[in-house]
């Protein structure tokens, strides 16, 4: 099986690009929905999808730069591999399930191989450590592998800007079969039919909220039925929050009093550390007090949402 054309994407603008991409879903996509991306939610691709997206929300720098060292990741494993990679300038569609997309970075020239380059803070060299490929760009590649029928997929990364590396990433067939089960379920039972999916705890949801709705309105709204269950949820989660920071205190301060004057203790391979620290804050309330009309002119509203759930008192 080998993916058909979607469309063309040669001297295609990236408005025409974006849009294209709405009438499927790409390999980014795929591990959002599966619930594995840092990035995007599937509540982000539904919204997407569906033309919804705040025009504001972006994927930033580290998205801008990743585009702009694609060409220097590619030709550095063509380089260190001997393999001649070529650019497919097309989106590519599942032949049997045109919701599947694909908008790969490289082909592999005489092989059904794939080459996905990515660029990767220092910070998170860990994830790529030993065979390891973080689960997110592992889902990537076998969307990948899904829509073209390749058998295997090269991925190649700039860590920090200065070390390289790359792995192989061979087909699994239970893996591509779940991915299909569930970008179909996505795909038809939310985008074809408009009903958003849930939002989850992910850094990546609460991002998009904020995006979405900055400011509230005044007006109280009657909220469905399912928000009790979600409300005794948060109530669960933040009592047992609170008791577990109060055991964090605890066991903090007991530690501290073992310590006493010394800054560091060893208890087997653990070290202890309260360590004395000096650090210069700004005293606003002084500054305020005697240059008021400097701290008027330099002072700028902030705005932001406070969540909090609390219980109506009864009348009578």
């Amino acid at each position: 099986m080998l993916a058909q054309v979607y469309m063309p994407t040669e001297n295609m603008t990236e408005e025409q690009w974006l849009e294209a991409r709405r009438a499927g879903i790409g390999g980014s996509d795929a591990a959002a929905i599966a619930g594995l991306s840092k990035w995007k939610t599937p509540m982000s691709v539904y919204l997407d999808k569906v033309g919804q997206a705040p025009k504001e929300y972006s994927s930033g720098e580290a998205a801008y730069w990743g585009n702009i060292l694609e060409e220097t990741v590619a030709r550095e494993f063509s380089k260190r591999t001997g393999k001649k990679v070529r650019r497919r300038k097309a989106i590519l569609q599942h032949p049997d399930y045109p919701f599947m997309l694909a908008n790969v970075d490289r082909i592999i020239v005489g092989e059904q191989v794939g080459l996905e380059c990515k660029t990767a803070s220092e910070y998170l060299k860990n994830e790529w450590g030993g065979e390891e490929v973080p689960d997110a760009y592992l889902v990537q590649c076998q969307h990948y592998m899904a829509v073209t029928g390749f058998k295997a997929w090269w991925i190649a990364v700039l860590i920090g800007g200065n070390k390289f590396i790359y792995k192989k990433v061979e087909r699994d067939e239970e893996l591509i079969k779940y991915l299909i089960q569930v970008e179909k379920e996505f795909w038809e039972n939310h985008v074809l039919n408009e009903i958003p999916p849930m939002f989850d705890g992910s850094e990546a949801s609460t991002e998009l909220l904020t995006h979405m709705y900055p400011v509230g309105l005044e007006d109280e709204k009657e909220l469905p039925l399912a928000a009790n269950g979600l409300i005794e949820r948060y109530k669960e989660a933040k009592a047992e929050e609170n008791k577990a920071k109060e055991q964090l205190k605890e066991a903090e301060n007991q530690l501290k009093g073992m310590l006493g004057e010394y800054e560091t203790g060893s208890a087997g391979n653990v070290r202890v550390i309260w360590k004395t620290v000096t650090a210069n804050r700004f005293d606003k309330k002084a500054f305020a007090a005697e240059h008021p009309e400097l701290f008027e002119k330099f002072t700028k509203p902030s705005t932001h949402r406070r969540f909090s759930v609390k219980e109506l008192k009864e009348n009578g």
